[in-house]
């Protein structure tokens, strides 16, 4: 059993080895579970990971709510429903057998007035089509039933949703490789990939690879791995960096929730707002919102990357966005610079929570692709050349469904290369 998340079996100090017949970019969740999925059904090839950071899943995936979705959220017969609905399942069944602490706590969707009722009953339409199991539609008398410190007009009650600790999934997957043969490189940030035809050519920081097949799964850096790859990006989406702030509630304030609360989103926007969840070690976390981050790999409210900033000031899509949402991104902002209304936001259904229950927690950025015409992109993207997958985009539920995502990135990946 994987107890500790910080267990990495990658291989930082190793030689790089010149060839490989695959190698996935980026050792998030995503790009870890595509490689074992590679491995298992190719086990006469050598699939590896490289990694620019010194140890795996430090970005998205150790930085999120550890929450494991049951299909609310998404159109009934999409993609990301059919993902998230069979990703939930596959992804229970995997902590059981390695014998991760999988807690299925359960959540509670509450509208917090009477004009967000329609939106609530549109996610119970949307569950039920889903199949997700269990719901159960709450009064605002039944609300306090589930969880004793909310409030609300009325509430969706869904059992079947669990937080996990994302790390320990992927130490997992990382062990799984290596046993299948593979192996994580980290330290090992890749420029670019060159596609021969008959091979490709990862270069890295730490030397090239040639490869008969290459997937990235670059998240916050998969634009640019696109752009540096010099692949003809129909989609012309650039990837804007949000950074989402998080409060921990302090021990003593911890009783307001007891497992998963969260507001009416706003559908409009594939953010869920401001919620409470306790997460696998007891904490409980308010959080995120959503602003601008400038930089794509730091995390403190003041960090700053010249790259990053300049990246995104000169981007279309990100102006035109904005002129869409400006009202919305000055409230973001207001929220992150003053505390008290971050809490505002979560004393819409915890009244009783306060300023001083509330300490600063980690910060997350989510990397969120936006057409040229400012639109947020809330669907897979991917580009592609004959020995070359690029995954540009993967939202949520990415996390939850990240094995069953991983089996489809390699059902693409092997129609473009497998011999």
């Amino acid at each position: 059993m994987i107890r500790e998340a910080e267990r990495d079996l990658s291989r930082g100090e190793a030689a790089l080895p010149a060839r490989a017949d695959v190698v996935v970019v980026g050792a998030g969740i995503l790009g870890l579970a595509t490689a074992v999925e590679l491995g298992r059904r190719l086990p006469e090839w050598r699939v590896i990971v490289v990694e620019k950071e010194s140890a795996i899943a430090l970005h998205q995936t150790g930085r999120n709510s550890c929450v494991v979705h049951s299909g609310v959220y998404y159109p009934p017969g999409s993609l990301k429903a059919q993902l998230c609905t069979a990703g939930r399942l596959r992804l229970r069944e995997y902590c059981e057998e390695k014998e991760i602490p999988y807690d299925e706590c359960g959540k509670l969707i509450v509208a917090a007035d009477a004009g967000e009722v329609p939106a609530l009953d549109e996610l119970q339409r949307r569950a039920e089509a889903n199949g997700v199991p269990g719901l159960r539609r709450l009064a605002a008398e039944a609300i306090r039933e589930v969880e004793p410190h909310c409030v609300g007009v009325a509430g969706l009650h869904v059992p079947t949703t669990a937080v996990v600790d994302y790390r320990l999934v992927a130490a997992a997957l990382a062990e799984d490789l290596r046993e299948l043969g593979g192996d994580v490189y980290t330290d090992a940030g890749v420029l670019t990939i060159a596609d021969g035809g008959e091979s490709a050519r990862v270069e890295t920081s730490r030397g090239t690879i040639e490869a008969l097949g290459v997937v990235s799964c670059a998240g916050l850096q998969s634009d640019r791995l696109v752009e540096a790859s010099g692949l003809d990006d129909e989609d012309r989406t650039a990837i804007i960096p949000f950074r989402g702030d998080y409060y921990a509630l302090r021990p003593e304030a911890r009783k307001l929730c007891r497992a998963l609360i969260y507001p009416v989103p706003d559908p409009r926007f594939p953010f869920l707002g401001v919620h409470a969840n306790r997460r696998p070690d007891g904490e409980v976390w308010l959080g995120p919102n959503a602003v601008l981050a400038l930089a794509r790999d730091r995390y403190g409210k003041a960090s700053f990357d010249a790259r990053d900033t300049w990246g995104t000031l000169r981007s279309g899509s990100f102006w035109r966005l904005a002129r869409r949402h400006w009202r919305t991104g000055i409230g973001e902002v207001y929220r992150d610079a003053v505390p008290r209304a971050f809490v505002g936001a979560a004393r819409r259904y915890l009244p009783e929570l306060s300023r001083k229950d509330v300490v600063p927690a980690p910060a997350g950025i989510r990397a969120q692709a936006v057409r040229m015409d400012g639109t947020l992109v809330d669907d897979f993207l991917f580009a592609r050349s004959k020995r070359a997958l690029h995954v540009k985009n993967a939202p949520s539920p990415g996390a939850t469904a990240s094995l069953e995502i991983g089996a489809t990135i390699a059902d693409q990946a092997l129609d473009l290369f497998r011999p």
